[in-house]
Order: structure tokens, then sequence, then C-alpha cells
């Protein structure tokens, strides 16, 4: 973020110091990370009745998975996209070329044109569908345009090319690539709320396993007390009338679940509830203790 502040500010500053410039005495003539604001400009030549230049077209072929008759979840099995370089253009008329905008964050198009079309089946692959499960449905193609004029930020890799041409494109480190219509202050602000919200949910996450280890410790030891306690019983086995856990169902039930005091479940079991509720009643578990046996 420093590089990015840094260039922006000369840039603004000093305006003999223009990108070209400064990217001819950069290293490779290439900036892994720049912030660019400018307006959508077709590249070329266009049609005087088309308002919009950035075109993409998506089309996906969708297969339906089948139960008999009844379809419960439709999967993608091809999905192919295509779109139009274009032009950012800035204040001081700088045009910068935008390159591979499909996997840019935050892109909002238009749709101008969306049909699904449904294949049509024999009586063969009906015959085949009803053997495999999987029915295709048919394919979906859809059209967006950003229309020209609109203002665009983009967060990517800028590079001089060899004719002199300014080029966008997605970082070669991997980093995400951004083309919105946001200022770059919006971005920022979001990215800080997801990675805050990203360590808050970290610090919730160790948390609830250092209280699970507790916990487990915690049963063991209790587990361990009752087992010495039975064993000073002569001829008392551990696991006489002990009911199966309804879970797993190889394993004794030795967790005696509080508030509601049913015994059910197994202690590994219990540990892999998703929801800290009871299997059997549902009520909520406040804590878990192990069974003994007199």
């Amino acid at each position: 973020m420093e590089e990015l502040s840094l260039i922006y500010s000369v840039c603004s500053m000093f305006p003999e110091f223009s990108m070209v410039n400064i990217l001819k005495v950069t290293p490779g003539a290439c900036l892994q990370h720049v912030i660019i604001e400018g307006a959508v400009k077709p590249e070329g030549e266009r049609e005087k009745e088309s308002q919009g230049q950035e075109q993409e077209t998506t089309s996906s072929h969708q297969k339906g998975i089948v139960i008999i008759h009844d379809y419960f979840h439709l999967r993608m099995i091809k999905d192919s996209e295509k779109a139009v370089p274009f032009l950012l253009e800035g204040l001081d008329n700088t045009e910068i070329r935008v390159l591979s905008p499909l996997p840019a964050a935050g892109l909002d198009k238009e749709v101008t044109y969306e049909k699904f079309h449904q294949v049509s089946h024999s009586l063969g692959d009906l015959v085949g569908q009803y053997f495999t499960g999987e029915k295709p449905k048919g394919q979906l193609e859809i059209e967006g345009i950003l229309k020209v004029g609109t203002n665009i930020t983009g967060v990517g890799e800028l590079k001089l090319d060899t004719d002199g041409t300014l080029s966008l494109r997605p970082p070669s480190n991997g980093s995400q690539y951004f083309l919105t219509p946001v200022d770059f202050d919006v971005i920022i602000s979001a990215l800080a709320g997801a990675a805050i919200n990203f360590w808050a949910r970290l610090r919730y996450y160790r948390h609830l396993e250092a209280h699970r280890e507790q916990e487990r410790k915690e049963f063991n030891r209790l587990l361990a007390e009752a087992a010495r306690q039975q064993n000073n019983v002569p001829g008392q086995d551990n696991l006489q009338g002990v009911a199966m856990c309804v879970i797993c169902l190889n394993q004794p039930c030795i967790c005696v679940l509080l508030d509601c005091g049913h015994v059910c479940c197994c202690h590994t079991c219990y540990q892999a509830l998703p929801q800290q509720y009871c299997p059997i009643c549902r009520q909520r578990i406040v804590r878990v203790l192990p069974l003994y046996q007199v």
C-alpha cells in the first residue's frame, strides 16, 4: 500500500512524472500493484448504435441429477467465457489497455441478453438417463456489457509494452485483481472489514477449540476416577447394563448430558456433534459428565 500511495502522490504533485516516465525507469517496465482510475473507452472503432464496450458472453451447460423422476440439484458441466478488452482514460487523457477483465473482482456488468436453450432427448437418451441418474437440462447463454463512460477503479499490474502502450493486467504474483466502479477507499474499507471479520472468527474458533480441549481433559479425569472406583468393587463389570451409543451404535454410552440428563452417546460422538443439542430431546447441552456404574 505504501508503494501505491507513493506513486499516486508523485503523479499528483508533479505532473511531469507520468506513468510512462515512471515505468521507463522501473526494472522490467512493470509495477505489480498500482491504482488506476478512469472512464471506460472502446478500443478502436465501434458502431454508433453501440452504447457499451466490454462485452462478456457466458455460455454454460447445465446437468440435473435425477432420482427416478425428481430433480434435487443442478450442476454445471461446462462454462465458457470470452470478453473484449477496453481502455481506461484518465483525466490527463492517458489511455491504459485493460487485459483479462473476467478474473477481476467487483466488475458488475449490465445483462443485455439471457436465454436458456433446452435440449431435446430421444427415447434412447431417456433410457440411459434413467440408469445413470443424470439428465442434461440445456445451455444457458448470457451476454453483458460495460457502458462507455463508466468510471472504473482498477488495482493490478501495470506494464509498459514495447510499443509504448500501457496495459493493466492481473498481478503475476497471484494477488487479487480489481476492476470496480467504487473508489479505492471503499475497496480498502471492504478489505479491512473482511480482515477484521476473519480475525474475529479465528479468535472464536481458537477459543472454542481451547474450551473443547479443557472439557475433554476434565471428562477424561472424571472418567478415570470413576474407573478406579469401579475397580475397587470385586466382580463388577464396568460395561454391565450400559446401552450402546445411538449415533455410532458400537460404543457404550458413557456421557450424561445435562441439563436434560439423557445417557445416549459416547464421548467421541458427543465431541463430533455439529451443535450442542441433545440427540434425544434437542435440549441445549450445558455440560457433560461421565456415567458412573455402581
